[in-house]
């Protein structure tokens, strides 16, 4: 339920303290007026998960639990700002695990009852959209390529916090095909960092397919590659070959990019977008990003990236998504819930 209340929005600093606990990081920032980090602490699970080979959600939770108190200290400290100066609790509500979700709602919804302050709740995705507005200012019209382990999305943004889903991915999102064929090599988790690094090291690729789906389509599917590349892997094992690990990194990371950059730059064009934003932990990818690069510079759309702390999920992206809620004034009561299907559009 939503609630609308009327603040002075002028008056002083906007400090608008987030909580981020969606997944494996347990992040807390402090934001200023939606914009300026004063703060950004985070604190990463992946070497707990590293030797399951993936997110384990119940221990994602406990990790959650264990850590939220002092994170929320560190991040106060950090930002040389007091409680008494905040004027918001943001907190992700949703798309993500839900015990994970969880510790973190339940995180802000005391602090800001507490302290007497607005809660605000924010959906990841926005999240990571928005952490370009913490590096860079937008125009729009303009289109976001959402790329992370659960989400492969195409978003066009007609004005501030209007979110339009143009694409989707239909099956796995790129950075769930990344962590898979990774595993099926056995490179380690997660294996994103590892595919990107072998595919610019090689010097030579094994062809695989691409999924273009219907020709007016802006829809993904990555299914079908990641079959492929586990077929590969399962002939060469079968014949007792040496798995050419690098040659099919390099093939399987030409197939992904050339459908996202294609698809991206096609939207850009049909929509007149001022801006091409890229955002999710797959932001990261360097051969993603250069590729985007290339292709920006031909259609004379400048590409967006936040840097790398702000592409993995992190607290500070949440407050300067939360911003736009501020700006509205808009505020969520204490019957607020983890949401782990939370739509983007519907935020």
């Amino acid at each position: 339920m939503k609630n609308v209340t009327k603040i002075d929005q002028h008056s002083k600093p906007v400090y608008i303290l987030a909580i981020e606990t969606s997944c494996d990081e347990t992040s807390v920032a402090i934001v200023e007026n939606g914009k300026i980090i004063r703060s950004n602490v985070i604190s990463s699970q992946i070497e707990t998960h590293q030797r399951y080979g993936g997110v384990v959600p119940e221990v994602a939770s406990r990790k959650h639990v264990e850590s939220i108190t002092w994170m929320l200290e560190e991040a106060v400290e950090k930002a040389c700002v007091s409680l008494q100066e905040l004027s918001a609790i943001a907190v992700t509500e949703g798309p993500g695990l839900i015990g994970a979700l969880l510790v973190g709602v339940v995180a802000g919804k005391a602090l800001a009852c507490a302290l007497d302050l607005p809660l605000i709740g924010v959906h990841h995705i926005a999240g990571h959209i928005y952490a370009n507005q913490l590096v860079h200012e937008l125009e729009y019209p303009l289109i976001s390529l959402v790329v992370s382990g659960g989400h492969t999305e195409l978003v066009l943004l007609e004005e501030p916090g209007k979110f339009r889903i143009i694409g989707r991915t239909r099956d796995d999102a790129a950075g769930e095909a990344y962590d898979k064929i990774a595993r099926a090599m056995g490179l380690p988790y997660p294996g994103g960092p590892h595919v990107d690094r072998l595919a610019q090291e090689a010097d030579s690729e094994i062809k695989l397919p691409r999924s273009w789906l219907e020709a007016d389509s802006y829809d993904f599917s990555f299914s079908g590659l990641k079959s492929a590349v586990l077929n590969v892997v399962n002939q060469s094992k079968m014949r007792g070959e040496a798995v050419q690990t690098a040659q099919i990194a390099k093939g399987f990371q030409a197939s992904v990019i050339d459908v996202l950059v294609e698809k991206a730059a096609r939207a850009v064009r049909e929509y007149g977008a001022k801006q091409l934003l890229l955002a999710g932990g797959v932001a990261a990818n360097k051969g993603l990003r250069s590729a985007l690069a290339e292709r920006c510079e031909e259609l004379n759309v400048p590409l967006l990236v936040p840097p790398h702390v702000l592409c993995t999920d992190n607290a500070a992206m949440i407050g300067a998504a939360a911003f736009l809620k501020w700006d509205k004034q808009e505020f969520d009561s204490m019957e607020l819930k983890a949401e782990p299907q939370l739509k983007l559009e519907e935020w």
